[in-house]
């Protein structure tokens, strides 16, 4: 998943050439699950059409300050425009627009949106090579880059004019490429490898038949999705699970039975810089697994059973700078047993499930309580899973800071 998904995105387009390039950064913005609206210069309309920007955005696209609609004219409100968006991309941007920009015109709906903004700006310029290398130009750019403006890089190669050199506007891929890398440095979890274990295991009694729990993996899925939308690189290792999933951008690891979910989280442990053990492992396996399935009429008296092995607790032991946070489902003495189980197993902090009018391991719903290393409480209401998953990464991230 982009960091971009589901980010409001307002595409500014002014009067160049380049602008022929808008409506394929547009369309790769949206299979990233962004929302697209766009504002145009009135002069970008003779290189590109208001048509085509719609049909591209899935939105209506705006150019003047008021729309005619059956001869009464309607305002486009240049201020909830800028407030919609969480990020404004101004392609292509031309020497006068960017004039414009450093020097707080006013002229068209597009500079009013610009100046109306708060939300990060990005600005991939666009125009022939001496004209960008002109010290004016320059100056603007430079003004744009200090009120807090991002300023794209231009590229190098054929112009509009027949010449050679710098002044073309960036690819599309190379635009969302530069604007991911920006957002992301703002994260705060940017660059940190999370390590996600998720789902039940299948410990098997014979081909079909296994010994397992209801667990639907939600838990695990929707922390691993909310962890890249803070930044971080996740790797999601999953139990068989019938959850569908957008696995985009996720690094998934399927495996079946415990020893399966301890191989692999040990191969990535060392790697990692938090480690969250959601997954609802089976505590018991069958000693033997029988090789064929086991027939009704023949019956079965009895099944041996013994421990799975202990992933947290061989985690806990030999964690080094690791961040390694556990969960514990409780039904009698929850917030004692819920601290012992923290202290044995050396975690810096656990999660509490809490169990009322529904089954937090199978449920969208779950309502938790956070005990960090300190054995401080933080106690939550019932939430859906995402919002929840929201809650354990912002104590995670509070608490990292303060260690």
């Amino acid at each position: 998943m982009s960091v971009l998904a589901q980010k409001n995105i307002l595409i500014g387009v002014s009067g160049g050439i380049a602008a022929y390039k808008t409506p394929l950064l547009i369309r790769q913005l949206t299979k990233l699950n962004s929302n697209v609206k766009v504002v145009m210069t009135p002069s970008s309309k003779d290189f590109v059409t208001p048509l085509t920007l719609s049909t591209v955005s899935k939105n209506d696209v705006f150019s003047e300050f008021t729309t005619q609609k059956n001869n009464n004219p309607s305002w486009n409100n240049h201020v909830e425009l800028a407030e919609w968006a969480d990020i404004f991309i101004i392609a292509p941007a031309t020497s006068n627009t960017i004039s414009s920009m450093a020097n707080a015109r006013c002229d068209n709906l597009l500079l009013a949106c610009f100046l109306s903004s708060n939300c990060p700006v990005f600005v991939a310029p666009a125009m022939d090579l001496e004209m960008f290398k002109n010290s004016l130009n320059q100056n603007n750019i430079k003004k744009l880059k200090d009120n807090s403006t991002y300023v794209l890089p231009v590229g190098t190669g054929s112009l509009a004019s027949g010449l050679e050199g710098e002044g073309r506007m960036l690819e599309p891929n190379e635009i969302i490429h530069y604007v991911e890398n920006r957002i992301k440095d703002k994260l705060p979890l940017n660059n940190l490898n999370f390590l996600i274990t998720a789902g039940p295991t299948h410990e098997k009694i014979d081909p079909v038949r296994y010994i397992g729990n209801s667990s639907s993996g939600k838990m695990g899925y929707n922390l691993a999705q909310k962890a890249i939308e803070l930044g971080a690189n996740v790797t999601l290792i999953i139990g068989p699970t019938n959850l569908t999933m957008d696995l985009e951008n996720i690094n998934t690891i399927r495996v079946e039975d415990s020893q399966e979910m301890f191989n692999e989280t040990i191969k990535l442990f060392d790697t990692s810089d938090v480690v969250i053990c959601s997954a609802a492992i089976s505590d018991f396996k069958p000693v033997e697994v029988q090789q064929n399935k086991i027939k009704k009429e023949k019956g079965l008296d009895t099944i041996k059973l013994e421990p799975t092995i202990d992933i947290l607790k061989k985690l806990g032991s030999i964690k080094t700078s690791q961040y390694l946070v556990g969960f514990a489902l409780e039904t009698d003495n929850i917030i004692e047993n819920a601290k012992n189980k923290l202290k044995s197993k050396n975690l810096d902090a656990i999660v509490v499930n809490k169990i009322g009018d529904f089954n937090p391991i199978s449920s969208d719903y779950n309502q938790i309580d956070f005990i960090n290393s300190t054995l401080k409480l933080t106690s939550f209401d019932k939430k859906l899973k995402s919002d929840v998953s929201v809650d354990i990464l912002n104590q995670i991230i509070k608490n990292v800071k303060d260690t």
